[in-house]
């Protein structure tokens, strides 16, 4: 309040010098509910009026001019007021020393507004002055918070309390307080138009933890039970500090996934989900998910989630691993080569997790058992037995699939050990067998006789058959041909075979064949056996003689020559009749042997494959 005493020497001299209706007060003005309030007040007045029954003053509410019947504050002739205002307004200055300073009591926020001054020194010398003080009644205390407040950067907050009451001065306090880092405090005292403000400023430096928590400003009177109290939450702004993504997982081809992302920053951030270089999704929140639908495995790889609020960014990203059965393997095409090439093959396939690849061929397992996706099975020197199907084998856990390939290899022809010439009833037949790739072309040369045999030849009937890659060739001479000295045909045919990678020719080695071997055989020994059992019978038959009638040599006394006669014969007959019986079952057995040699031949190769094939 001092600061009007210095004010009002300074007035006076400036009404002496202007002479006119002029008023100087505060132009806001604020006070605490329930407290006081001082509202600093001088006027002028032209010199040349000189008051002849004093100088009077009335304090108006909300309006200036009497005719609108505005509330009375304070009547200087008077009692009569507003209501609202009985018994809590007085006049502090003098109204002759141009003084109209009001004091207010006991105030509500009912009374904020504006206060008008009017002056009334008798007569028509009563004028209102247009100017006036807006008084506001708080109920809490100011508190002063920046328009931005950021993580890490120094923070300065000010409470204000008025201090325009002259009986009671306000204290202020934070509250609140305990966990914020090395909060700093001092207090200021603010006068301006004639009006006192109490201040007390908070500094401290906010991280992003406080964002959303609670202060408080507190103002009291000392003495009295008039608190108020003001509570802010802190705004703090940061950059992201957290993004929070799935796990990395792994995910079946076909189905469905979510990748979710969450980002801790304030104000939220623009969250954008990229998959390599391209953006799929974006928004600003606080958390955004992705969805994708029937998964292949071209959507397999890093997924990254980057926030970006303004103050600062950040990412993280996941690894998106889709799992599917192999895929059919890609092999080379099928191939004819010739014997002894060296081949690569090579067998290639995707699948998750990696495949096993596995080379069979006809069903059999060659080479090693890879876990990759791309195999090769390398053959060195091919050779006949590796003509065939290959197929290569993908799996993993979750499926299967294969792909085959022909290798055919061409060779030149090999004489099979079935060749050769047997010794058969009509004749001797020679057979000759081969096999090779393309399928070898099979000739008869009878070097004694200079000639020739082939397809295109029809003598001794020649036949030709071919079943793949072997082929088999016949002839049959009827003519036994001469005996050598162990009583064998004399035989002398070469076989020559040949196709586009060689040709090879061999002397055809002459064999008996088992049936016909066998039945001499048997027959010779059946022959031998009937002849000793004859002569067996014979002596037999002599001896029973001898030791019946004695010596025949000596002299013998025949009492009756023809039953003699007739029994001699009926032995005879007897033995005969053994003898027979015997061939009869040398011929028998005979005829079993070749008969049982007929029902099971001797299989030969040849025989084997052209049991269907009937030589023309």
């Amino acid at each position: 309040m001092w600061c009007l005493e210095l004010l009002l020497p300074l007035l006076l001299f400036i009404s002496d010098a202007s002479c006119q209706w002029n008023v100087w007060l505060p132009r806001d003005i604020s006070a605490m509910t329930n407290s006081c309030v001082v509202i600093p007040c001088t006027f002028m007045y032209p010199s040349g009026i000189r008051p002849s029954r004093g100088i009077h003053g009335i304090w108006y509410f909300g309006q200036p001019y009497p005719q609108l019947f505005p509330p009375v504050v304070f009547k200087s002739r008077t009692d009569v007021v507003h209501e609202s205002y009985k018994g809590r307004t007085k006049l502090l200055g003098d109204l002759h020393q141009r003084n109209c300073t009001l004091l207010i009591n006991n105030i509500g926020t009912e009374h904020s507004g504006r206060y008008y001054f009017r002056a009334d020194l008798g007569g028509a010398n009563i004028y209102t002055y247009p100017d006036f003080t807006e008084l506001k009644v708080l109920d809490q205390p100011n508190i002063d918070v920046p328009e931005e407040i950021v993580s890490d950067e120094s923070l300065e907050l000010t409470c204000y309390a008025p201090d325009n009451c002259p009986d009671m001065t306000p204290e202020i306090q934070w509250m609140y307080t305990d966990y914020l880092p090395d909060p700093e405090f001092s207090t200021d005292l603010v006068e301006e138009s004639n009006t006192a403000v109490l201040s007390n400023t908070l500094t401290f430096t906010p991280r992003p933890m406080h964002n959303g928590q609670l202060l408080g400003c507190r103002v009291y009177y000392p003495n009295t039970t008039l608190a108020y109290e003001r509570l802010i939450s802190l705004d703090v702004k940061y950059a992201p500090r957290s993004v929070w993504v799935n796990a990395s997982s792994e995910v079946m081809e076909g189905s469905s996934v979510t990748l979710h992302c969450e980002v801790d920053s304030n104000p939220p951030a623009r969250i954008a989900w990229m998959f390599g270089d391209q953006e799929l999704l974006w928004d600003t929140a606080s958390n955004v998910s992705l969805m994708l639908d029937d998964v292949t495995p071209a959507n397999e790889g890093i997924y990254t989630c980057v926030g970006d609020n303004g103050y600062g960014i950040m990412n993280t990203s996941l690894y998106l691993a889709v799992k599917y059965p192999p895929h059919e393997p890609v092999v080379n095409d099928s191939i004819t080569v010739v014997e002894g090439t060296t081949l690569a093959l090579h067998c290639s396939t995707q699948g998750s997790p990696a495949p096993t690849l596995t080379w069979l061929k006809d069903g059999q397992l060659v080479g090693t058992i890879t876990a990759d996706e791309l195999s090769v099975l390398t053959i060195v020197e091919i050779t006949p037995q590796g003509d065939g199907q290959y197929r290569c084998l993908a799996e993993n856990e979750h499926g299967r699939a294969s792909s085959s390939l022909n290798i055919t290899v061409e060779y030149a022809p090999v004489l099979l050990e079935e060749s050769k010439c047997t010794v058969v009833r009509e004749g001797v037949q020679c057979v000759c067998m081969a096999t090779g790739n393309p399928e070898p072309t099979i000739e008869f040369y009878l070097p004694d006789l200079n000639i020739t045999i082939n397809e295109t030849d029809g003598r001794y009937n020649f036949y030709m058959h071919t079943d793949g890659h072997t082929s088999t060739g016949m002839i049959k001479l009827r003519e036994k041909g001469e005996r050598v000295e162990n009583g064998s045909p004399a035989v002398n045919v070469h076989c020559s075979i040949s196709n586009a990678y060689g040709r090879e020719s061999i002397l055809l080695e002459l064999q008996q064949e088992k049936k016909y071997m066998m039945a001499v055989i048997v027959g010779t020994i059946g022959g031998v056996a009937v002849i000793a059992f004859i002569i067996a019978a014979v002596r037999y038959v002599g001896h029973n003689n001898k030791k019946e009638n004695g010596n025949p040599r000596q002299d013998v006394v025949l009492e009756n020559p023809a039953l003699y006669y007739s029994a001699v014969k009926k032995d005879k007959q007897n033995l005969r009749k053994k003898v027979l019986k015997t061939e009869l079952l040398g011929s028998k057995f005979n005829s079993i042997l070749e008969e049982t040699t007929v029902r099971f031949p001797y299989k030969s190769p040849l025989k084997q494959k052209n049991k269907k094939h009937k030589p023309q």
